[in-house]
């Protein structure tokens, strides 16, 4: 029997039992991963996360276990760490290191310095702002309030987590939107945001030579549209900017801004929305 007719017969067994679900009364089997060749019961594994992984290891400890399996949860939410290097080491473990790296994850939404403190214990990290910034950047479970707060006080790594960005071809305001994503903006406009924005003017600038657009002018328009998203997005403004308005204004202001692009970017934040909704 083929892998692909086992399959047919594996998802006719679950059909079978969302039918059974209708009768309170039946009983429900689940099909035994066991009886099945492992690339299907891993195929149907991989569909888990963490948790129900470690739950389906009491019941299939050895296919639970499998370090595909695990490997594929750590590069799914830790895109980098150091300790990648020493997969090929004798003793290395996939699940081992998931368990280090959510620790040191969850530790670090509690503490940012506890956090790396515990990280660089466990050499999941370097001691090198670069190292530390490419651990940030391709980490889907930091909390944001925490790392934008780590950042203002480490400027070498937000230096670094800049350089990790790429705005090549990219609209100005969805660049910058991205940018927010990344490093979330302060709630205040105070010195760190204007730090931030022209961290970004510069690397959009560096990104996009052909466009001709110089660094202050991008800093300019930055915070034209930043203004323009508090305008059109907060209900608390009832004379909302106009487009003609946000033209002569910018344009007032960068006065190398074409017109036309000018009034791209106004139509950008009037249907997308806010680049920086926490400002």
């Amino acid at each position: 029997m083929t892998n692909r007719q086992i399959m047919g017969q594996l998802l006719q067994a679950f059909q079978q039992v969302d039918e059974r679900k209708k009768n309170e009364n039946a009983l429900v089997v689940f099909p035994d991963l066991k009886q099945l060749p492992p690339e299907i019961s891993l195929s149907v594994l991989s569909h888990l996360n963490a948790t129900d992984l470690c739950l389906a290891a009491c019941v299939w400890e050895d296919l639970a276990s499998d370090e595909i399996l695990w490997q594929s949860q750590c590069r799914q939410c830790w895109g980098y760490t150091c300790a990648y290097k020493c997969s090929n080491e004798a003793g290395f473990s996939y699940r081992k290191l998931y368990m280090l790296l959510d620790e040191g994850t969850l530790t670090f939404n509690a503490d940012p310095e506890m956090g790396l403190e515990y990280l660089l214990l466990h050499k999941l990290i370097e001691n090198e702002p670069k190292d530390i910034a490419m651990f940030l950047h391709s980490t889907k479970k930091i909390n944001w309030r925490n790392k934008r707060d780590y950042l203002r006080n480490r400027p070498e790594v937000l230096d670094n987590l800049v350089k990790l960005q790429n705005f090549e071809n990219q609209f100005l305001p969805n660049a910058l939107r991205g940018f927010f994503r990344e490093i979330s903006a302060p709630s205040d406009r105070g010195t760190y945001l204007h730090q931030l924005v022209e961290k970004f003017s510069e690397r959009f600038v560096i990104c996009n030579p052909r466009l001709g657009l110089t660094k202050d002018t991008v800093f300019v328009v930055c915070f034209s549209l930043i203004l323009l998203s508090v305008d059109l997005c907060s209900p608390q403004v009832k004379n909302k900017m106009s487009k003609r308005e946000f033209i002569r204004n910018t344009r007032h202001a960068a006065q190398d801004l074409d017109e036309d692009l000018a009034g791209h970017l106004y139509d950008n934040i009037y249907l997308i929305g806010h680049v920086a909704p926490q400002v």
